[in-house]
């Protein structure tokens, strides 16, 4: 059995996390440890200078093929005291990394099913390999999505297709799942690595407390109002206004050069 669940990696000069599920023998498949070990990265990633990026991936030939199955079977007190150790650290990891300036991308080769699902599409970008499927899997085993799925999933996709991903078992090939709205790129095998550091790079490069607006903005639309939405883009435009990215952003605008953000 592997040895750490999560390989938590941060680089100095890029300002870019990287968070790999690390159970490849069993496609990364979610233990109670990994869990408690996602949610304190989660914890140390809060609190990391110079954050710029989140990169969310997984070992070997899946991105993670969602709950450790095996581990639910036993006595109703077994199964609830298993499904509460899984979910309690993984939603609170989920919150912590939403509230986070720094977007996150989901790296996705191979199957993402069930929570492996849901934890892609916490994420502000995926981009996935050409081969990797997307799977709701709970119907399979008589479950409900967890990890925030019938909200992640909805919103990008709609409800008319999420009810058809979590009722009729309906697998997505990348290709698809790139047609729906689902994920942001695609790439071959050969190209993969290349477009995901393309990616990585921008967004990491990118105006960071601005984007962490963004995803608030986002996040909170469903539930408010025009006039209310229209009031927090207002709060938080005067918000950013007081960042050293918007002084560059300006500056480089009004010089008609590239601006270069540091993230501040």
């Amino acid at each position: 059995m592997t040895a750490n669940p999560i390989i938590s990696a941060f680089d100095n000069q890029t300002g870019v996390a990287t968070l790999t599920f690390n159970r490849p023998e069993i496609l990364n498949a979610i233990s109670i440890p990994m869990a408690e070990a996602f949610l304190d990265a989660v914890k140390t990633l809060s609190h990391q200078p110079g954050l710029r990026c989140i990169v969310l991936t997984g070992s070997g030939r899946a991105f993670m093929a969602g709950g450790d199955v095996a581990s639910m079977e036993g006595t109703p007190e077994q199964t609830r005291d298993f499904i509460n150790g899984l979910l309690v650290p993984l939603n609170e990891a989920i919150l912590r990394l939403r509230n986070m300036d720094a977007p996150m991308i989901a790296a996705v080769k191979g199957p993402a099913a069930g929570a492996g699902l849901s934890l892609a599409l916490m994420a502000d970008i995926i981009v996935a390999e050409e081969h990797a499927k997307f799977l709701i899997a709970y119907n399979g085993i008589g479950a409900v999505p967890d990890c925030g799925c019938t909200w992640f999933l909805p919103h990008k996709v709609g409800a008319t297709r999420a009810a058809e991903m979590m009722m009729l078992g309906r697998q997505l090939s990348a290709e698809e799942a790139k047609g729906w709205g689902l994920i942001t790129r695609t790439a071959s095998a050969d190209s993969y690595d290349e477009v995901l550091a393309t990616t990585v790079n921008q967004v990491a490069s990118g105006p960071t407390k601005a984007f962490g607006a963004f995803r608030q903005l986002l996040d909170q639309a469903g539930g408010r109002s025009l006039a209310e939405q229209l009031e927090a883009e207002r709060q938080a435009f005067l918000k950013a206004a007081h960042t050293d990215d918007f002084a560059e952003g300006v500056s480089a605008f009004l010089a008609k050069r590239p601006a270069t953000f540091s993230g501040r």
